[in-house]
């Protein structure tokens, strides 16, 4: 059993229909679904392949649909503290889920929603290439990239790398303790009304021919159509069919 802090772990869709958000992304991904028990109640678990990688779960009642993040932590409870003290916002307060681990919710300084875990059985262990319906990259969209940056490196130990996009300013890639490329941090452009943030990337075969697909399942919106990354793959940004922002990518 071994742990990757700074690494996101699990991913979670929020939705007032998790039936339909179940079947978009079961086409779309090839994902399928795996019912765990919880006490009187069961989880929907996201399998790719026979990977769990992910769950959906009913919002409350006026919750806007959401991809919910999970990082890796070494103690959740120190960890918890330490990101209201440096500013955050506690959402919900350390809680042992189960006999699976246990879990913190956080809205970041900038305002960014993001579970802390602590897996009971570890983290799952890194790959040389994400396979395909797996998950490539994580994303924050931040209305003050600067003080993401500097509030997740007090926090959580990570270090960043810069780098200059032109117009799009600077983006930053925080790297774990160890110098691994965990997850971006961009600064929302002025013009984007939405709330700051995380924005998972999912691995496909072909991202036009995602989008498309996406298109034809009942995705609401394309927020980024096809795009080049050099050196780093293809991708687009749609919104789902409950309203939930998702990134698709082909790698390089």
């Amino acid at each position: 059993m071994s742990y990757l802090p700074g690494k996101f772990v699990w991913f979670e869709h929020v939705s007032n229909n998790v039936a339909r958000a179940r079947d978009f992304y079961g086409a779309l991904c090839g994902w399928t679904i795996q019912s765990m028990p919880m006490g009187e109640q069961s989880y929907d678990m996201i399998m790719n392949g026979s990977d769990a990688i992910g769950g959906f779960r009913g919002g409350e009642p006026g919750m806007p649909s959401h991809w919910g993040s999970y990082l890796s932590v070494t103690d959740v409870d120190s960890s918890f503290a330490a990101a209201t003290a440096a500013g955050a916002k506690g959402l919900m307060a350390p809680i042992d889920l189960g006999t699976f681990g246990r879990a913190a919710v956080i809205t970041d300084p900038t305002g960014a929603a993001v579970s802390l875990w602590k897996d009971a059985q570890g983290d799952p262990a890194d790959v040389e290439k994400t396979p395909l319906g797996g998950w490539f990259w994580n994303e924050l969209f931040t209305p003050d990239a600067k003080a993401a940056v500097a509030f997740y490196e007090k926090t959580f130990g990570f270090s960043h790398d810069a780098m200059d996009m032109g117009t799009q300013g600077i983006y930053y890639v925080l790297k774990d303790v160890v110098g691994k490329m965990r997850a971006g941090v961009m600064q929302q452009p002025p013009d984007m009304r939405v709330p700051a943030h995380w924005l998972p990337y999912v691995h496909v075969a072909d991202c036009d021919v995602a989008a498309d697909k996406a298109t034809k399942l009942g995705a609401k919106q394309t927020l980024v159509a096809p795009t080049d990354i050099p050196n780093v793959g293809r991708f687009a940004v749609l919104l789902d069919p409950v309203g939930a922002a998702i990134a698709v990518i082909k790698g390089v």
